[in-house]
């Protein structure tokens, strides 16, 4: 079943890099108490998600920031290596955007996001999307019909739906 807004987002262990290699977090210690961005999509290093989508939110991090949101999460299946490095090579790390991966794909599947294009080595990815959540319930869900574009799902659209 796919997430929807009013539902309360289930509780995940996701991967970042910290000072000492990857950590394990916790998603729900994350979101109590907190207003939260979530965008989640395909993969690292692949073609809209570092074009367009990634830059969407560094663009707008500051203004949903002045609209009360705590904190920005970019999550796809990958690991904290992945994710470290590709928040590095996007400006997403220096714009203070939480690079988050999904490393068993377990929030993803939770949320009725994932997808799989084994062809070319898509497997349990998760599909592109952005939420709010207000201590840990979804209140705003963008979630894109077509992998390949983020037009609903970017940092623009959330912005104006907050």
């Amino acid at each position: 079943m796919t997430i929807s807004v009013g539902a309360k987002l289930p509780d995940a262990s996701l991967q970042i890099m910290g000072g000492n290699g990857p950590e394990a977090v916790s998603l729900a210690s994350k979101l109590a108490g907190r207003n939260v961005v979530i965008f989640g999509l395909p993969g690292a290093y692949t073609s809209t998600c570092t074009s367009a989508h990634v830059p969407s939110f560094i663009r707008t991090k500051e203004k949903l920031a002045a609209k009360g949101v705590d904190e920005v999460i970019c999550l796809s299946v990958n690991d904290a290596f992945v994710m470290k490095a590709w928040g590095d090579a996007t400006g997403a790390n220096a714009a203070g955007i939480t690079m988050a991966g999904d490393v068993d794909a377990g929030f993803t599947k939770a949320i009725g996001m994932e997808f799989s294009v084994p062809a070319i080595g898509f497997f349990d990815r998760s599909k592109r999307y952005a939420l709010y959540a207000v201590d840990g319930v979804v209140k705003v869900l963008h979630a894109e019909e077509n992998a390949g574009q983020c037009d609903i799902s970017g940092g623009e659209a959330m912005l104006a739906a907050i």
